[in-house]
């Protein structure tokens, strides 16, 4: 961590005091807003996202990237203890530039935070936790963030603090409203890797990370909202994964909800990926085997989702006699273009959930994943949109769903969604809805 950008302050007396000022004020006072729409996407195409009628929108934030080691005099200054960083100015700019377009339009706007390896000896050193198991066989690419070491605390508090104070406080630059602690924690090995681990290993690392950055958060804003990140393995780990590398999201959250009051509860909510399961099968409304209406289910998908919220409505897992609140941050529907009727299935799919959704107050957004088919995702193709042959995810043709979509959260919802009632079985959404709650032999065809 030599060549990080950062002075003492004595060398600097002015920038540190004008940092210091600006993270003692008072913090932001304003209500988390209500939307009309619980509709929301993960934003590739700022401007397709924004006809699309969305009201919910997530970007990701690569600390690890943010954090401008050769201390660029252009970039963006924060100064935490007397320790002065820098950041990237170009991708500080990017950012600035989604998150004013998107809350100018009274977006509700959620950052993903997140620290991929890079591959750089001193910046991984710095952002990613130690044990980190570079190299190893499918290692995920995003590691736990580092809070073991002094110098990766003071990195991450001041990069959570320049971005609440810029987007939580500062309206010059866009609103945030939402930050999202690592991505999948319960898969740990793949999305939040800090080697092989024991749960209580990882929930240690964990609560004192998103406690880190709440704290920073509300030195700029009383009301924006700290996610922790979770898929939909409830009872179950994750199958592609050891006990050292996965455990199962209910024991994660519990562990997690104990951890935090032990030490001093704080306002902490949730972020959940209800994928169908399998994810290659989109119609979620047949599995009757993963997705169960028991806290004891294997996984919690769009069948079963009320199993979370009644699962949140418990007395341990509340904060000041409230239960968390939850949003969908990350959740698509595969096209399975095998069947005859793949898009259809895709968008009936889509439908479904976004009925489902809205009947649970207890959840404030549906965020789809994703905008565009990605490469990498290797045969999982839930975009709005087919991507160009040869490409990583350049739009090539619009699928059913994307029509579908659009009309989510609007007058002409019920007569786009018409065509899904066949294909899931019932004669109007009352009776769909209804079908999700039986632990039973579906009807329709498999």
């Amino acid at each position: 961590m030599n060549n990080i950008a950062r002075l003492a302050f004595p060398t600097i007396v002015v920038t540190f005091l004008l940092a210091h000022a600006a993270s003692a004020q008072i913090p932001n006072q304003e209500p988390y807003p209500q939307t009309t729409s619980k509709k929301g996407i993960q934003i590739q195409m700022v401007d397709d996202a924004i006809s699309l009628g969305i009201q919910h929108a997530t970007l990701n934030v690569n600390l690890t990237r943010l954090i401008d080691l050769k201390g660029n005099r252009r970039g963006p200054r924060w100064t935490v203890d007397g320790t002065e960083y820098a950041f990237s100015p170009a991708l500080v700019k990017h950012l600035d530039d989604q998150v004013k377009r998107l809350s100018d339009q009274g977006i509700v706007v959620t950052l993903i935070l997140l620290t991929y390896a890079s591959g750089e000896p001193d910046r991984d050193q710095l952002m990613l936790h130690p044990d980190y198991a570079a190299g190893e066989k499918a290692t995920g690419p995003i590691g736990m963030f580092n809070t073991t070491t002094a110098e990766g605390r003071q990195a991450l508090e001041a990069c959570i603090e320049f971005l609440a104070h810029r987007y939580s406080s500062d309206r010059g630059h866009g609103r945030v409203w939402g930050y999202i602690c690592g991505n999948e924690v319960n898969s740990h090995w793949h999305w939040a890797n800090m080697g092989h681990a024991t749960p209580d290993q990882v929930v240690t690392q964990y609560e004192r990370a998103v406690r880190l950055i709440h704290k920073a958060v509300r030195k700029c804003s009383a009301n924006a909202r700290v996610y922790i990140s979770l898929e939909h393995w409830w009872n179950q780990r994750y199958p592609h994964g050891d006990s050292s590398q996965t455990l199962p999201g209910r024991e994660l959250i519990d562990r997690f909800a104990s951890q935090v009051k032990k030490l001093g509860d704080f306002d902490w909510d949730v972020a959940y990926h209800p994928y169908p399961a399998p994810l290659l099968k989109p119609r979620f409304w047949l599995d009757e085997k993963f997705s169960l209406h028991s806290f004891e289910t294997p996984c919690i998908t769009f069948r079963n989702l009320e199993v979370l919220t009644d699962y949140l409505q418990q007395k341990p897992m509340l904060f000041e006699g409230k239960p968390r609140r939850v949003i969908l941050s990350e959740q698509g529907f595969h096209c399975d273009e095998s069947r005859p009727n793949g898009e259809a299935e895709q968008a009936a799919a889509f439908a479904l959930a976004y009925k489902k959704v809205e009947s649970l107050p207890g959840i404030d957004a549906f965020i789809l994943h994703r905008h565009v088919d990605h490469a990498h995702e290797g045969a999982l193709k839930v975009g709005l949109w087919t991507r160009k042959p040869g490409s990583i995810c350049e739009p090539d043709q619009k699928r059913k769903i994307y029509k579908v979509f659009k009309a989510a959260g609007t007058p002409e919802e019920d007569e786009a969604f018409a065509f899904a009632l066949p294909i899931v079985g019932a004669k109007d959404w009352s009776e769909a809805l209804q079908n999700l709650m039986h632990d039973q032999e579906s009807k329709t065809g498999k």
